[in-house]
């Protein structure tokens, strides 16, 4: 008795849009569970080489917490291109001047690079405060 492997077409699969309210909620919960439905993990139907993940929106991503010392300790590192332009910033600045970079680095590091890697990253939306231009894909509000 031979059983079929179901493969997704990736055309065929239909999307959702998620709400996500970061409000005091720890940052790598909130990154988890985000990644999990971009990759689309949370589907019975997925398959690892099709993009059969839903939309993602990001709410208060300025009121994320963190847990620990990290607040002041946590380092993000980047390079300029330069010789020795290797450059790092605390958490506690980036999240005072750039708070969606804070969770868009979290969010994508935990997806795979690459052509597929890209194409499901487009589906992430983060915003800093309440408000945001949604409304019309119906999001459905997700408890983390």
């Amino acid at each position: 008795m031979t059983h079929k492997t179901y493969m997704a077409q990736p055309g065929k699969v239909d999307c959702r849009c998620y709400l996500i309210d970061a409000k005091d909620k720890v940052l790598g919960r909130v990154a988890t569970k985000a990644a999990t439905i971009l990759r689309g993990k949370h589907k019975p139907i997925y398959t690892p080489h099709v993009d059969t993940g839903d939309q993602v929106v990001i709410i208060n991503a300025d009121k994320v917490r963190v847990t620990g010392n990290k607040y002041r300790e946590k380092e993000y590192q980047y390079y300029t291109g330069f010789h020795g332009g290797r450059k790092t910033v605390r958490f506690d600045e980036l999240i005072q001047t750039r708070p969606t970079q804070v969770l868009r680095l979290a969010i994508t590091r935990m997806i795979p690079s690459g052509p597929l890697g890209n194409q499901v990253k487009r589906k992430l939306r983060i915003y800093a405060g309440e408000k945001h231009p949604h409304q019309a894909q119906k999001p459905i509000s997700l408890a983390i």
